[in-house]
């Protein structure tokens, strides 16, 4: 390892495990974020803050040299990367709030990485250092969450899903893709009386290619949603064995920000953690929003594949009745008139208003007939 030659001398015969190498830069770097927060913050009780923050990291710095040492390699304290000397000195631009989720996430990140650590060195040097880490990271990551005003754990990704959603973007795939193609095949054959046929073979497979396309995908997010899921409860779980009390005092603070009175909240939170499967329950559920699956993977799979079928065989519909031109143009108004309502339809997920959404699909179908028109029917001409 090259890289780390100008701070790391090697001890003994083996060379240092490099996860050891990565947390004690990882440690080195946020002690010198921290410091140049303390510097970059004007308020007297958050800079205190930081200048704590920073002196538990160069602690950890001394436990990293401490157990690299134990393991038989000499290490000295790294200089801060190029990556967080450019966070500082966008810091010093930005103000200090810029860098205040990123080393929220990095101290996540760390609580991870110390319990896996932790599961898997007992018996060497690292192992007995590591649960103390992410306990002191946990506990970092807790007082920044409040800093910044939010409430659970930043490490923990728990996504959602839907019913409608899953057919609003079925539906919205299927038929901007098939709609592009069957432009392109009439660009390509300079009108639908010359491609006859062919258009709606296309159409027909574009629309099944598509929806085990998109069928596929969804399954597939489902499933790797669900080991997501499985794998943060379990995190939970062990995070509640091995460190209760902080997660006890988590647990209160969300009763808190519900309105809840700090006593009261604690005394809630001491009653649930009594009981580690209640627990895990309640934090499950109030901490990582993860509640019961909404479907499994097969019926993600069955309503996106559906939907984008659907959508799909709107622009080839109006072909299988006739091959006339007339037909071109009733596919042409009924996939324009589509892609305005389903614009208006995402506009439930993503708060816009329902015109603007809805127009902005418009263009987009719009913009993707022409492009496909005009790349067959250059295509014919080059080839």
């Amino acid at each position: 390892m090259p890289k780390r030659a100008s701070w790391l001398q090697i001890g003994g015969m083996t060379t240092p495990p490099a996860e050891w190498l990565d947390h004690l830069q990882d440690e080195a770097d946020a002690a010198f974020l921290y410091r140049r927060l303390a510097d970059l913050e004007t308020d007297p009780h958050k800079v205190k803050i930081f200048n704590n923050l920073a002196d538990v990291e160069e602690r950890h710095v001394q436990v990293w040299i401490r157990v690299l040492g134990e393991g038989g390699h000499q290490a000295v304290k790294p200089a801060p990367t190029v990556r967080a000397r450019a966070m500082a000195r966008i810091a010093g631009w930005l103000g200090p709030r810029f860098l205040l989720p990123a080393l929220l996430a990095e101290e996540g990140r760390e609580v991870k990485g110390y319990l896996e650590l932790h599961e898997r060195s007992v018996g060497d040097p690292a192992g007995a250092a590591a649960l103390d880490l992410a306990r002191e990271s946990k506990h970092h990551a807790a007082n920044l969450s409040r800093l910044i005003g939010r409430t659970g754990e930043p490490w923990h990704r728990a996504g959602v899903g839907g019913f409608l959603r899953n057919v609003v973007y079925g539906f919205n795939d299927g038929l901007t893709a098939n709609f592009g193609l069957l432009a392109g095949m009439v660009g390509a054959q300079g009108s639908l009386a010359n491609a006859g046929h062919a258009v709606v073979v296309a159409g027909l497979a574009g629309a099944v290619a598509d929806a085990l396309s998109m069928g596929s995908s969804g399954y597939l997010a489902a499933k790797s949603e669900r080991e997501v899921h499985e794998y943060e409860i379990g995190m939970e779980r062990e995070e509640i064995r091995l460190m209760p009390e902080l997660e006890r005092e988590e647990l209160a603070l969300i009763y808190q920000a519900k309105g809840i009175p700090e006593a009261d909240a604690a005394r809630m939170a001491t009653v649930v953690m009594a009981d580690p499967i209640r627990a895990l329950d309640v934090k499950v559920q109030e901490e990582l929003g993860i509640g019961e699956p909404s479907g499994t993977p097969m019926r993600e799979a069955v309503v996106t594949g559906t939907a984008t079928l659907v959508g799909a065989l709107i622009p080839v519909a109006p072909l299988l009745i006739s091959t006339a031109p007339w037909a071109i143009w009733t596919s042409f108004g009924i996939s324009m008139a589509s892609h305005f309502l389903v614009g208006a339809a995402r506009s439930l997920f993503t708060g816009r208003g329902l015109f603007r959404s809805g127009f902005d699909m418009f263009v987009v179908g719009l913009g993707v007939a022409a492009v496909g028109y005009f790349l067959g029917d250059w295509l014919v001409r080059l080839l």
